[in-house]
């Protein structure tokens, strides 16, 4: 099973920019994660193409389960 820390912001234009790190240190811990993107806001971190990353919105964390299925393979 993997994880991805999703993170989850607004840019100037009002869209939605969504930031992905694959395999994030757990336990995550809200309060750091919140701190994280306060700082990417501040240093103007990141931009999109729609302008700069302005808002939090949000962050999940995604975790997806891979079952190989045996078949017959001719």
């Amino acid at each position: 099973m993997s994880k991805r820390l999703e993170l989850l912001f607004r840019n100037e234009a009002g869209g939605s920019v969504t930031v992905g790190i694959d395999d994030p240190i757990e336990p995550v811990v809200a309060s750091n994660v919140s701190a994280a993107m306060d700082v990417i806001i501040e240093n103007n971190a990141l931009t999109s193409a729609n302008g700069d990353i302005v808002e939090k919105r949000g962050a999940r964390i995604v975790e997806r389960t891979v079952e190989t299925i045996d078949i017959e393979v001719e």
